[in-house]
């Protein structure tokens, strides 16, 4: 399983809307960046990621899970250039991981959300995924 970091402002959909969309879940639309439909494409069904409240809040707020594999994203008024995956929630930060806090850590300097700011979808490696579960309080992170 690959992890990745999802950026959203939540004025537009915050990882309450996220929720609330259930079991289900929601399409990843809107993505228009190359390397971020790239991401999007390489995904599996039940990759974990991170969601993040970007703009507001600046923080790492919840986990989400792939549960469709990328398609058109119907958003794209039929250009077949950009795709999406499907997302739903798994379980909320205990304690939401800031920005700040991550770019503090030394065991987090590399990882894409420090170095690849503007990324909208952005793969986040194995060790990166337990630090960051583990400053936000989730003892035992979804695999």
């Amino acid at each position: 399983m690959a992890h990745w970091l999802y950026k959203s402002e939540p004025n537009k959909w915050s990882w309450q809307m996220q929720k609330d969309a259930g079991e289900k879940g929601t399409e990843w639309t809107g993505v228009r960046n190359y390397l971020a439909r790239n991401n999007m494409r390489a995904m599996k069904i039940g990759d974990k990621g991170f969601f993040y409240h970007s703009n507001e809040g600046l923080e790492i707020v919840g986990v989400t899970e792939v549960c469709a594999l990328s398609h058109p994203d119907s958003t794209a008024d039929g250009d077949a250039r950009w795709d999406c995956v499907d997302i739903r929630a798994v379980i909320d930060m205990p304690r939401p991981v800031s920005l700040k806090e991550i770019k503090e850590n030394p065991k987090l300097a590399k990882m894409s959300l420090v170095t690849s700011m503007r990324l909208s979808v952005q793969p986040v490696t194995e060790d990166e995924w337990i630090e960051v579960c583990r400053m936000g309080g989730l003892d035992n992170p979804p695999k």
